[in-house]
Parts: structure tokens; sequence; C-alpha cells
């Protein structure tokens, strides 16, 4: 007997996988439901957001930036990647769902101990981000709620290694060392690297924030009295500066009015001199080219000479005169002998 088998088109296959999707969704899809309730299932190992898990229903389509753990028979099977998915029916289970994206994981207050004991309150912020979903899922409880107690003793002990003023100045320095310790634990653990991570703020107690209120009061007010010395310091050597270059430039300028005359002066003797000069060349000149000239100045020196010497009563209450003075003839003779020796003088 030869039966017909009838093909299902691709249009059935299809009504048949949608049917199943339903039929699996209602008897299947709640997984490990407590006395067979309808609620989805929760995730117990996301502990700061529950979500519920995928159903199996065949044919799933798995998100952009996710990764679905999925196991056989409570074993562990394979991880779904982005993009169209085949389930086995009753023996796959999607367990864990993780998200590739960065994640910020909000670090509560805490209180922390400098090594200069003084208490500080801080908070942070933890940016995350899933590299290896096999060890995300299985490798930790919750692995966001790890790191977040691992970023705060991590914060207490790097804190108790400084002091006040470094953890104050050196912030970043505090964040890098955070993330290193943090990163040699959840990296190769965990799966999971910390890409940094930020503190947001720090709240010293109310004591310590007044004396560092009162510390920068004084620290200001000292430098303001140091720019006002600074100034005035200053100021005083301008005008000591100012006065030095003023008296320098006025003896400059007396120096050079004293230059100035003297020269005046030497070229006011010079012209003097020269002109004398000019004018004992020019006579003598004169007296050589006139015939007699010689014997004229002789006559007129001897004229002078008896006219000045009857000056002398003149110009002053004491006088000298020659004992013979009252002899006339002879005081023209000693006029006419002055006359006689300029001659002999000329002549020889």
């Amino acid at each position: 007997m030869i039966r017909t088998v009838t093909v299902p088109s691709r249009q059935q296959l299809v009504r048949n996988a949608i049917v199943l999707n339903r039929h699996f969704t209602t008897n299947f899809g709640g997984g490990n439901r407590p006395n067979g309730s309808t609620m989805p299932y929760q995730s117990s190992l996301n502990f700061f957001q529950r979500e519920s898990l995928p159903a199996n229903t065949i044919i799933r389509f798995v998100p952009q930036q996710q990764a679905w753990i999925v196991e056989r028979m409570g074993k562990f099977h394979r991880v779904l990647p982005p993009g169209l998915a085949f389930l086995v029916p009753l023996l796959d289970k999607i367990t864990y769902v993780q998200s590739l994206k960065e994640s910020a994981i909000e670090i509560p207050s805490q209180n922390a101990i400098t090594s200069d004991n003084v208490s500080l309150e801080l908070d942070g912020v933890l940016y995350v981000k899933v590299i290896d979903p096999y060890k995300a899922s299985y490798g930790v409880e919750d692995f966001k709620f790890a790191i977040s107690q691992l970023a705060q003793t991590t914060m207490r002990s790097e804190i108790g290694s400084m002091t006040l003023d470094h953890v104050l100045k050196e912030r970043q320095l505090l964040n890098v060392n955070i993330n290193e310790v943090i990163n040699g634990a959840a990296r190769d653990n965990w799966g999971v690297e910390c890409l940094r991570y930020e503190i947001r703020d720090i709240h010293p107690p109310s004591n310590v924030l007044e004396a560092m209120h009162r510390q920068v009061s004084a620290e200001r007010s000292k430098r303001a009295e140091i720019l006002e010395s600074e100034g005035q310091r200053q100021s005083k050597i301008n005008v000591s500066e100012g006065e030095k270059q003023s008296m320098i430039l006025a003896s400059e300028a007396d120096k050079q009015e004293q230059i100035n005359h003297a020269m005046g002066e030497a070229e006011s003797i010079k012209l003097k001199a020269e002109a004398t000069a000019e004018g004992i060349r020019r006579i003598a000149q004169a007296i050589q080219e006139t015939p007699g000239g010689e014997a004229a100045v002789n006559l007129q020196v001897a004229q002078e000479y008896i006219k000045e010497f009857g000056k002398l009563a003149k110009e002053s209450n004491t006088v000298v005169i020659p004992s013979n003075v009252g002899d006339i003839s002879s005081f023209m003779a000693q006029g006419l002998s002055i006359y006689k020796n300029l001659n002999q003088a000329n002549k020889s």
C-alpha cells in the first residue's frame, strides 16, 4: 500500500513554530517557578536589577550587546551571541542574561580613617563592563554586589595609607589605585573589567572643616599682608630709584653746564687772545712800514709814563714818589731817558 506524504510549506512551518512558542510559553516558560506559579522567573543572581529571564521558545532573538547563558539539563551548554538562536525544548534553559554595555555602579557612602586619624565620609561611582559572560555568571554570585564591596574595602585601605592633605590633593591617584586593585580581582576571576572609578564626594568632619576654613583664611590673610608689604617695598624702591635717577640727571646737567661754561670761557679767552695778537701784529706791521714809526711809539710810551705818574695821587691816599719830584727838569729828563733807552734798544 502506497501512502502519499504531503510536505508542509514554509508558511505552515512558521505557523507551527508560533503555536509551539505559545505552547511552551504557557507550560514551560515559567522555569523553576514555585508551586506552579504563573509569575515570571526572577533571577536571584542580579542584586541591583531584577529582570525576568527569557523563556525557551525554541526560536529566540538575542538583542545586541547582550549575552544569554544557556544550560542543558542543568549544566552550562553555551553562550548565545546577538542574533537568531535555536533552543531545544525542555532540555535547554536560559539561566543568565548578561549585558555587555558599560554600566555604572553607585558606591554607597562610607567612613574611612586617614593615616593622620581624620575620619572622612566618601562615596563614589564605579564604571564596569562584562568581558566574559561565563565568568560573570558562574565566577561569583552577584558581580555587581561583589565589586561594590571590593571598592569600599579598597577605598578604606587606600585612604588609610594617606594623610588628609594627600587625599584632597591626589584624588586622581587614589582613583587609579582603587581601579587597579579592583581589576586585579574582577578581570580574571569574575570576567568583569573596571573601566574607571571616581570619588564623587568627600565630607570631612565639621571641626576639621572649620579648621580648614580657618587655615585658608589665615593663608589668604598672610598672602595679602605679604603682597601689601611687597607693594610698599617696591614703592619705596621705585621712589628711591626715581630720586637717584633725578640726582644723577641733575649732576649730569650741572656737569654739562660747567663744561659748556668752561668751554665758553676758553673760547672767549682764545678769541680775545687771537684778537689781541692780531691787533699787536697789525700795530707792529704799521710801525715797521711807517717811516719814524718806532720813534713815535717811543715818544708815546714816555708820554704815557708821565701821564700815569700824574694819576698816582688820585687813586690812593698813599703815594710813593721819587725824592726829586720837585725838580721838573730831572723828571722830564727821566721821561726822555726812557725814550732814548727804547730807541737804543730798537736800534741794537
